[in-house]
């Protein structure tokens, strides 16, 4: 079967290597699609000498054989999985219990993984009835929280960007006001929206240092605070004096422990399966395997009309 290789900065290699085996708790599964997630471009831009590596998390696919001791999977069976490596390649073997049913879900958009990230974030918060609510940041993770805080029905949910493309896009999936933070305060939008009372959660979801400087401004005494984007690499700041003082609520939305994030990979696809949430607008990149380079190239300059890349086998 073919492999991807990360052998160096911005280099892939296909390899030819044996079929793995499954282990007796495991199943085999012929990957259809593997998403590209922005927590990988800093290993494909080189941010250190441990190469080669076997990255790729974001799998779907369909069962193509089963451990002796699996029951309730079958081959044939289409599913989204979560597996730590080796996502890009025809086949990968991966624990039962780390996969659920994608039904007649396409499945270059059964993205489990991704999915429960968003799910665990709203989940987590709490969003209430009525509430309002901010979210900066509309790429692919901005816009399954967005749908995904529709579903509680907020009565305002305010979306910034810098990127016209992605404003749009937020405007088409529903939101309230969308604001281009080039142009125009968004402090001063939440304001005049909210009466000045500021919004019950901000969704920070750029992982960039310019949210975390306006997320405090824009969030009211006692409201909450959401972490979404992947804070690693450089160090970030935040007014932790102003935040201590309006008293926020803070929630990390980066779930380490298996059991939550099978939570989330369970209510996600039981709403997309249901046809609650699509994410048939946000694959907007498709690319075969051996051009995984492009699709890692697309996620990092996100070129007009980009949302998410795939890599498809």
């Amino acid at each position: 079967m073919r492999l991807a290789m990360l052998t160096g900065p911005g280099r892939f290699e296909i390899e030819e290597v044996d079929r793995p085996v499954p282990a007796p708790d495991e199943v085999l599964v012929r990957v259809a699609a593997c998403g590209v997630c922005s927590s990988e471009l800093a290993a494909f831009a080189g941010d250190g000498d441990d190469y080669p590596r076997f990255i790729g998390h974001e799998v779907s696919g369909t069962v193509a054989e089963v451990g002796p001791d699996v029951t309730g999977l079958a081959a044939g069976d289409p599913v989204g999985c979560w597996v730590t490596s080796h996502g890009f390649a025809e086949y990968v073997t991966v624990k039962a219990a780390y996969c659920v049913p994608a039904g007649g879900v396409p499945l270059d958009e059964a993205l489990a993984e991704p999915l429960a990230c968003a799910v665990n974030a709203v989940e987590e918060t709490g969003v209430r009835l009525g509430d309002d609510v901010v979210l900066i940041g509309a790429g692919f993770m901005g816009n399954l929280v967005q749908s995904l805080v529709a579903l509680r029905g907020a009565r305002q949910l305010i979306v910034a960007d810098t990127r016209p493309d992605a404003l749009a896009r937020a405007a088409a999936l529903g939101a309230t006001r969308v604001v281009d933070v080039r142009s125009e305060s968004l402090v001063d939008v939440v304001a005049a929206a909210t009466e000045g009372r500021g919004a019950d959660i901000t969704f920070e979801a750029t992982g960039g240092q310019a949210a975390l400087d306006v997320v405090g401004q824009t969030t009211r005494m006692s409201g909450k605070v959401v972490l979404v984007g992947f804070h690693q690499g450089e160090a970030r700041r935040i007014n932790l004096a102003h935040w201590n003082w309006m008293a926020f609520g803070i929630v990390n939305a980066h779930y380490r422990d298996v059991g939550v994030i099978m939570r989330g990979m369970e209510v996600g696809m039981r709403l997309l399966t249901a046809g609650h949430l699509s994410l048939a607008p946000l694959v907007s990149h498709r690319f075969p395997l051996e051009r995984i380079g492009e699709a890692f190239e697309a996620a990092r300059t996100k070129p007009d009309g980009f949302v998410k890349a795939v890599v498809t086998m």
